[in-house]
């Protein structure tokens, strides 16, 4: 129970079938020219022979994933803090190593992260499942490890080697049985100046024989993260999914969050469904997110923030009705 209030550790110690666990590290050079996702995580099926680690690369700009499977024993992860071993890759909050070759494809990195900023983990709120964590059997848990840091090192791939100095990234992670049959993901911390971040989703939870559609937003600007999310009474009056274009409107008590996405062609990852990496997702870290953030003042609002965020992440998965309709419950 103690690694409630450490959504950043191994949860699958004791599990033996039936479930995933991933961290997502995203990472974009200086001149945005280059942008990775690196996501290293288990799956556990309760067919044995199906069980395995693995480490995805994704890079964004040659539109191009790859899988690189590892058997079990070849993930060794730390109790009490974030440390974890798949092969020869290492990471942590601090710093990811990769070694990675299969066939033809070889990959490596020394990667350092710096002044990483996590959603805050509290005594009855836990990081940004807020009460949630504490409810036992969920369908799938998450965690957001650092809304934006800077990053060095590099990336070298089939022979190119680049150059991160000066870049920012951006950590979170999942754990579970599987992902939502419907959710929107969205994440960005390339704005006008450094230090501003968006981070959210929205997906269909299941709950106690029904389901519920649950959000969880944050949003860093001047160093203060503010939170539209189930839990704490946000409430979302707008949602609108088309081909090309997501628009959410976020309320709370005090503030009110406009966001309106472009949404641009994606690479298709494997997602775990019952613990198996069966499932298939599009994402994009190609697109844009206009973010409007603004305060409630009587019967107007004050502007706080607009801008327009690069190199976004975009998922969009299963169906927008059902995620409507679970906003009315």
């Amino acid at each position: 129970m103690l690694d409630t209030w450490k959504p950043e550790i191994f949860h699958g110690r004791r599990k033996k079938k039936d479930f995933f666990e991933g961290w997502y590290f995203k990472m974009v050079d200086c001149s945005e020219k280059n942008a990775y996702a690196v996501i290293p995580g288990v799956s556990i099926s309760g067919k044995p022979l199906k069980s395995h680690a693995f480490i995805m690369f994704l890079d964004a700009r040659a539109q191009r994933m790859r899988y690189f499977r590892y058997p079990l024993y070849d993930l060794k992860a730390g109790d009490k803090k974030f440390e974890l071993t798949i092969g020869e890759s290492s990471f942590s909050i601090d710093e990811m190593k990769l070694n990675l070759g299969q066939g033809r494809d070889l990959i490596t990195a020394r990667i350092s992260f710096k002044d990483t900023f996590p959603w805050p983990v509290k005594l009855l709120s836990p990081g940004v499942m807020g009460w949630y964590a504490f409810v036992p059997g969920m369908e799938c848990y998450h965690g957001i490890l650092s809304m934006d840091h800077a990053i060095e090192g590099f990336v070298e791939a089939d022979g190119i080697r680049t150059d991160l100095k000066g870049g920012r990234g951006y950590i979170e992670k999942d754990w579970g049985v599987s992902m939502p049959s419907s959710w929107i993901w969205m994440q960005t911390n390339h704005f006008d100046r450094e230090g501003i971040s968006l981070s959210g989703s929205i997906a269909k939870i299941p709950w106690l024989g029904n389901y519920f559609t649950g959000y969880i937003f944050g949003f860093l600007f001047n160093k203060k993260l503010y939170k539209f999310t189930t839990y704490s009474g946000t409430k979302v009056t707008g949602l609108d999914v088309t081909d090309d274009k997501i628009r959410i409107r976020l309320e709370s008590k005090v503030y009110r969050l406009d966001i309106d996405a472009d949404r641009s062609e994606g690479i298709e990852l494997s997602a775990p469904k019952l613990g198996e990496m069966t499932a298939k997702v599009n994402e994009s870290l190609r697109s844009s997110i206009n973010v409007t953030l603004l305060r409630k003042n009587g019967s107007g609002t004050k502007l706080i923030y607009s801008g327009t965020g690069r190199n976004a992440g975009l998922e969009f998965v299963g169906d927008i009705t059902e995620l409507i309709k679970g906003l009315k419950k």
